[in-house]
Protein backbone atom coordinates (compact mmCIF):
# COMPACT_ATOMS: atom_id res chain seq x y z
CA UNK A 1 0.00 0.00 0.00
CA UNK A 2 2.76 2.52 0.84
CA UNK A 3 4.79 1.91 -2.57
CA UNK A 4 1.15 2.47 -4.32
CA UNK A 5 0.91 5.33 -2.81
CA UNK A 6 4.33 6.66 -3.71
CA UNK A 7 3.58 6.38 -6.96
CA UNK A 8 -0.17 7.61 -6.88
CA UNK A 9 1.71 10.77 -6.10
CA UNK A 10 4.04 10.01 -8.58
CA UNK A 11 1.56 10.25 -11.37
CA UNK A 12 -0.46 13.22 -10.10
CA UNK A 13 3.18 14.93 -10.35
CA UNK A 14 3.31 13.72 -13.62
CA UNK A 15 -0.14 15.13 -14.30
CA UNK A 16 0.67 18.54 -13.56
CA UNK A 17 1.13 21.49 -15.82
CA UNK A 18 4.76 21.61 -17.75
CA UNK A 19 5.97 24.30 -15.38
CA UNK A 20 6.38 21.97 -12.77
CA UNK A 21 9.37 19.13 -13.88
CA UNK A 22 8.55 15.38 -13.13
CA UNK A 23 10.18 14.17 -10.42
CA UNK A 24 11.02 10.50 -8.80
CA UNK A 25 10.58 10.39 -5.09
CA UNK A 26 12.31 9.08 -1.79
CA UNK A 27 13.81 10.60 1.22
CA UNK A 28 17.89 11.06 2.35
CA UNK A 29 19.74 7.93 3.74
CA UNK A 30 22.94 7.30 5.18
CA UNK A 31 24.81 4.23 5.54
CA UNK A 32 24.07 2.12 8.37
CA UNK A 33 27.22 0.64 10.07
CA UNK A 34 26.49 -2.01 13.01
CA UNK A 35 28.23 -3.58 15.68
CA UNK A 36 27.79 -6.78 16.94
CA UNK A 37 28.90 -8.66 20.02
CA UNK A 38 30.74 -11.98 19.04
CA UNK A 39 30.84 -13.33 22.64
CA UNK A 40 28.36 -13.18 25.70
CA UNK A 41 30.61 -11.07 27.68
CA UNK A 42 29.35 -7.75 30.15
CA UNK A 43 29.69 -4.15 28.55
CA UNK A 44 32.45 -2.23 30.95
CA UNK A 45 32.66 0.62 29.04
CA UNK A 46 31.11 2.98 27.08
CA UNK A 47 33.13 6.10 26.21
CA UNK A 48 31.02 7.79 23.49
CA UNK A 49 27.72 8.91 23.85
CA UNK A 50 24.81 8.76 21.40
CA UNK A 51 24.99 11.62 18.46
CA UNK A 52 28.67 11.85 18.43
CA UNK A 53 30.62 12.06 15.68
CA UNK A 54 33.63 9.55 16.29
CA UNK A 55 36.45 8.81 14.12
CA UNK A 56 37.94 5.63 12.66
CA UNK A 57 39.44 3.21 14.82
CA UNK A 58 38.00 5.35 18.16
CA UNK A 59 36.44 3.00 21.15
CA UNK A 60 32.93 2.83 20.83
CA UNK A 61 32.12 -0.36 23.67
CA UNK A 62 34.71 -2.18 25.24
CA UNK A 63 33.38 -6.18 26.55
CA UNK A 64 34.80 -7.29 29.28
CA UNK A 65 38.25 -9.36 28.21
CA UNK A 66 38.69 -11.49 31.44
CA UNK A 67 38.05 -14.85 30.27
CA UNK A 68 39.03 -14.09 27.33
CA UNK A 69 42.97 -13.13 28.30
CA UNK A 70 43.16 -16.36 30.58
CA UNK A 71 41.89 -18.38 27.10
CA UNK A 72 45.26 -16.44 25.52
CA UNK A 73 47.20 -17.07 28.48
CA UNK A 74 46.37 -20.89 28.27
CA UNK A 75 47.42 -20.90 24.63
CA UNK A 76 50.80 -18.96 24.94
CA UNK A 77 51.55 -21.49 27.56
CA UNK A 78 50.86 -24.81 25.24
CA UNK A 79 52.37 -23.11 22.59
CA UNK A 80 56.02 -22.83 24.97
CA UNK A 81 55.27 -26.40 26.12
CA UNK A 82 55.05 -28.04 22.56
CA UNK A 83 58.15 -25.70 21.12
CA UNK A 84 60.18 -26.57 23.53
CA UNK A 85 59.41 -30.50 23.29
CA UNK A 86 60.32 -29.58 19.61
CA UNK A 87 63.59 -28.10 20.29
CA UNK A 88 64.51 -31.25 22.38
CA UNK A 89 63.36 -33.64 19.32
CA UNK A 90 65.52 -31.10 17.31
CA UNK A 91 68.56 -30.87 20.08
CA UNK A 92 68.80 -35.05 20.45
CA UNK A 93 69.76 -36.72 23.06
CA UNK A 94 72.34 -35.21 25.64
CA UNK A 95 75.93 -36.83 26.22
CA UNK A 96 75.11 -37.53 29.77
CA UNK A 97 72.08 -39.43 28.32
CA UNK A 98 74.67 -41.65 26.29
CA UNK A 99 77.09 -42.07 29.17
CA UNK A 100 73.78 -43.65 31.05
CA UNK A 101 72.83 -45.78 28.67
CA UNK A 102 76.16 -47.49 28.03
CA UNK A 103 76.92 -47.87 31.69
CA UNK A 104 73.41 -49.97 32.14
CA UNK A 105 74.45 -52.14 29.20
CA UNK A 106 77.79 -52.67 30.90
CA UNK A 107 75.98 -53.24 34.53
CA UNK A 108 74.14 -55.81 32.38
CA UNK A 109 76.20 -57.70 31.24
CA UNK A 110 78.59 -57.85 34.20
CA UNK A 111 75.07 -59.55 35.97
CA UNK A 112 74.90 -61.80 33.00
CA UNK A 113 78.43 -62.86 33.17
CA UNK A 114 77.68 -63.36 37.07
CA UNK A 115 74.60 -65.15 36.59
CA UNK A 116 76.54 -67.69 33.86
CA UNK A 117 78.88 -68.39 36.12
CA UNK A 118 76.54 -69.28 38.84
CA UNK A 119 74.16 -71.16 36.51
CA UNK A 120 77.46 -73.07 35.51
CA UNK A 121 78.11 -74.31 39.02
CA UNK A 122 75.02 -75.01 39.83
CA UNK A 123 74.42 -77.28 37.09
CA UNK A 124 77.55 -78.95 38.37
CA UNK A 125 76.34 -79.77 41.49
CA UNK A 126 72.78 -80.74 40.44
CA UNK A 127 74.91 -83.21 37.95
CA UNK A 128 76.97 -84.76 41.17
CA UNK A 129 73.00 -84.56 43.21
CA UNK A 130 74.75 -82.03 45.86
CA UNK A 131 71.76 -79.25 44.99
CA UNK A 132 67.91 -79.50 44.21
CA UNK A 133 66.70 -79.12 40.99
CA UNK A 134 64.70 -75.97 41.91
CA UNK A 135 68.22 -74.37 42.67
CA UNK A 136 69.13 -74.91 39.11
CA UNK A 137 65.53 -73.46 37.80
CA UNK A 138 66.19 -70.19 39.85
CA UNK A 139 69.88 -69.94 38.36
CA UNK A 140 68.33 -70.33 34.82
CA UNK A 141 65.69 -67.95 35.80
CA UNK A 142 67.85 -65.39 36.92
CA UNK A 143 70.38 -65.92 33.76
CA UNK A 144 67.95 -65.29 31.10
CA UNK A 145 66.58 -62.46 32.67
CA UNK A 146 69.99 -60.96 32.52
CA UNK A 147 69.66 -61.96 29.02
CA UNK A 148 66.94 -60.47 28.61
CA UNK A 149 67.38 -56.83 30.80
CA UNK A 150 70.66 -56.56 28.50
CA UNK A 151 69.23 -57.03 25.02
CA UNK A 152 67.04 -54.18 26.26
CA UNK A 153 69.32 -51.65 27.32
CA UNK A 154 71.33 -52.42 24.17
CA UNK A 155 67.85 -51.56 22.21
CA UNK A 156 67.82 -48.51 24.09
CA UNK A 157 70.98 -47.42 23.88
CA UNK A 158 71.02 -47.75 19.98
CA UNK A 159 67.77 -45.72 19.96
CA UNK A 160 70.02 -42.53 21.42
CA UNK A 161 72.55 -43.44 18.72
CA UNK A 162 70.16 -42.78 15.74
CA UNK A 163 69.03 -40.12 17.22
CA UNK A 164 65.06 -38.68 16.97
CA UNK A 165 62.52 -40.38 14.38
CA UNK A 166 61.70 -37.80 11.47
CA UNK A 167 58.01 -38.82 11.55
CA UNK A 168 58.31 -37.81 15.25
CA UNK A 169 59.63 -34.69 14.16
CA UNK A 170 57.41 -33.75 11.64
CA UNK A 171 54.28 -34.50 14.30
CA UNK A 172 55.62 -32.40 16.44
CA UNK A 173 56.12 -29.55 14.13
CA UNK A 174 52.07 -30.00 13.20
CA UNK A 175 51.28 -30.07 16.63
CA UNK A 176 53.22 -26.83 17.27
CA UNK A 177 51.70 -25.51 13.74
CA UNK A 178 47.63 -26.22 15.18
CA UNK A 179 49.05 -24.55 18.62
CA UNK A 180 49.88 -21.47 17.14
CA UNK A 181 46.79 -21.31 14.90
CA UNK A 182 44.89 -22.00 18.06
CA UNK A 183 46.51 -18.72 19.98
CA UNK A 184 45.85 -16.84 16.78
CA UNK A 185 42.12 -17.55 16.79
CA UNK A 186 42.24 -16.48 20.78
CA UNK A 187 44.18 -13.19 20.47
CA UNK A 188 41.23 -12.45 17.71
CA UNK A 189 38.81 -13.52 19.77
CA UNK A 190 40.25 -11.36 22.49
CA UNK A 191 40.46 -8.39 20.08
CA UNK A 192 36.73 -8.80 18.51
CA UNK A 193 35.81 -7.63 22.55
CA UNK A 194 36.77 -4.21 21.76
CA UNK A 195 34.49 -2.68 19.19
CA UNK A 196 35.87 0.53 17.42
CA UNK A 197 34.26 2.93 14.89
CA UNK A 198 35.28 0.64 11.22
CA UNK A 199 35.12 4.34 9.75
CA UNK A 200 34.27 8.19 10.05
CA UNK A 201 30.61 7.93 11.61
CA UNK A 202 27.56 8.91 13.81
CA UNK A 203 26.87 6.70 16.50
CA UNK A 204 23.24 6.76 16.62
CA UNK A 205 22.48 4.31 18.87
CA UNK A 206 23.50 2.24 21.96
CA UNK A 207 21.10 -0.77 22.02
CA UNK A 208 22.59 -1.66 25.78
CA UNK A 209 23.89 -0.16 28.92
CA UNK A 210 26.99 -0.74 30.90
CA UNK A 211 26.92 -3.20 33.13
CA UNK A 212 23.75 -5.52 30.99
CA UNK A 213 25.37 -8.49 29.45
CA UNK A 214 24.40 -9.47 25.94
CA UNK A 215 24.08 -12.79 24.03
CA UNK A 216 26.75 -13.26 20.63
CA UNK A 217 25.47 -11.99 18.03
CA UNK A 218 23.53 -8.93 19.28
CA UNK A 219 23.66 -5.71 18.02
CA UNK A 220 25.55 -3.15 20.44
CA UNK A 221 25.93 -0.23 18.58
CA UNK A 222 24.58 1.31 15.41
CA UNK A 223 26.48 4.33 13.43
CA UNK A 224 25.51 6.40 10.85
CA UNK A 225 28.25 7.16 7.83
CA UNK A 226 29.77 10.79 8.43
CA UNK A 227 30.01 13.18 5.55
CA UNK A 228 26.88 14.24 3.34
CA UNK A 229 24.04 11.72 2.94
CA UNK A 230 22.68 10.31 -0.14
CA UNK A 231 19.02 10.53 -1.99
CA UNK A 232 17.26 7.06 -2.04
CA UNK A 233 14.57 7.82 -4.88
CA UNK A 234 12.48 5.47 -6.74
CA UNK A 235 13.19 5.89 -10.63
CA UNK A 236 10.18 5.04 -13.14
CA UNK A 237 10.67 2.99 -15.64
CA UNK A 238 9.77 5.06 -18.44
CA UNK A 239 12.72 6.80 -17.49
CA UNK A 240 15.15 4.24 -16.58
CA UNK A 241 16.54 4.16 -19.97
CA UNK A 242 17.77 8.02 -19.87
CA UNK A 243 19.60 7.57 -16.67
CA UNK A 244 22.98 6.00 -15.71
CA UNK A 245 25.71 5.28 -13.28
CA UNK A 246 27.60 8.37 -12.67
CA UNK A 247 25.30 10.49 -14.52
CA UNK A 248 24.85 14.13 -12.74
CA UNK A 249 21.28 14.71 -11.72
CA UNK A 250 19.27 17.79 -9.17
CA UNK A 251 18.10 16.54 -6.34
CA UNK A 252 15.80 19.18 -4.35
CA UNK A 253 15.63 18.26 -0.43
CA UNK A 254 12.66 19.16 1.52
CA UNK A 255 13.09 22.37 3.80
CA UNK A 256 16.21 23.74 1.01
CA UNK A 257 15.28 26.86 -0.89
CA UNK A 258 17.95 25.58 -3.88
CA UNK A 259 18.34 21.96 -5.46
CA UNK A 260 21.38 19.73 -4.82
CA UNK A 261 23.72 18.60 -7.57
CA UNK A 262 24.31 15.22 -7.29
CA UNK A 263 25.96 12.45 -8.91
CA UNK A 264 23.70 8.83 -9.58
CA UNK A 265 25.72 6.04 -7.76
CA UNK A 266 24.28 2.45 -8.21
CA UNK A 267 20.53 1.76 -9.69
CA UNK A 268 18.79 -1.45 -9.02
CA UNK A 269 19.28 -3.87 -11.58
CA UNK A 270 15.77 -5.61 -11.40
CA UNK A 271 12.44 -3.14 -10.85
CA UNK A 272 10.27 -3.12 -8.13
CA UNK A 273 6.35 -4.30 -7.61
CA UNK A 274 5.11 -6.88 -9.93
CA UNK A 275 7.70 -8.49 -12.60
CA UNK A 276 8.10 -6.79 -15.96
CA UNK A 277 6.58 -10.00 -17.81
CA UNK A 278 3.35 -9.81 -16.19
CA UNK A 279 2.31 -6.24 -17.21
CA UNK A 280 0.96 -5.00 -20.04
CA UNK A 281 1.73 -1.69 -21.84
CA UNK A 282 -0.27 0.75 -19.72
CA UNK A 283 0.66 -0.93 -16.57
CA UNK A 284 4.53 -1.02 -16.75
CA UNK A 285 4.58 2.65 -15.76
CA UNK A 286 4.09 1.19 -12.35
CA UNK A 287 7.40 -0.01 -12.28
CA UNK A 288 10.31 1.53 -10.68
CA UNK A 289 13.88 1.05 -10.15
CA UNK A 290 15.29 2.08 -6.75
CA UNK A 291 17.86 4.59 -7.54
CA UNK A 292 21.00 6.11 -5.08
CA UNK A 293 22.31 9.38 -5.88
CA UNK A 294 25.50 11.02 -3.83
CA UNK A 295 25.28 14.41 -2.78
CA UNK A 296 27.63 17.30 -2.82
CA UNK A 297 29.62 18.08 0.60
CA UNK A 298 27.43 21.13 1.26
CA UNK A 299 24.71 18.69 1.98
CA UNK A 300 26.83 16.96 4.82
CA UNK A 301 24.34 18.83 7.60
CA UNK A 302 21.46 17.13 6.62
CA UNK A 303 19.60 14.54 8.28
CA UNK A 304 18.17 11.32 7.39
CA UNK A 305 14.64 10.65 6.59
CA UNK A 306 14.30 14.06 4.85
CA UNK A 307 12.06 13.83 1.50
CA UNK A 308 13.91 14.15 -1.43
CA UNK A 309 12.89 14.16 -5.50
CA UNK A 310 15.18 13.75 -8.41
CA UNK A 311 14.20 16.02 -11.36
CA UNK A 312 13.52 13.90 -13.70
CA UNK A 313 14.58 15.18 -17.70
Amino acid sequence: MKCFALWFALALLSACSGDEPAQALGTLERDRLTLVATASEIIVEQPVKEGSTVRKGELIVQLDTTRQQAAVARAEAELAAQSALLEKLRQGPRPEEFDAATARVDSIRAALKASQQNLARVESLVAQRTAAQAELDNARAQHDSNAANLRDAQAQLALLRAGTRAEDLRQSEAQLQALEAQLASAKLSLAELTLRAPRDAVLDRLPWQTGERMSAGATVAVLLSAGAPYARVYLPEMQRATLAVGATVQVLVDGTPEPFSGTVRWIALDPAFTPYYALNRSERTRLVYLTEISLPASAAALPAGLGAQLVLP
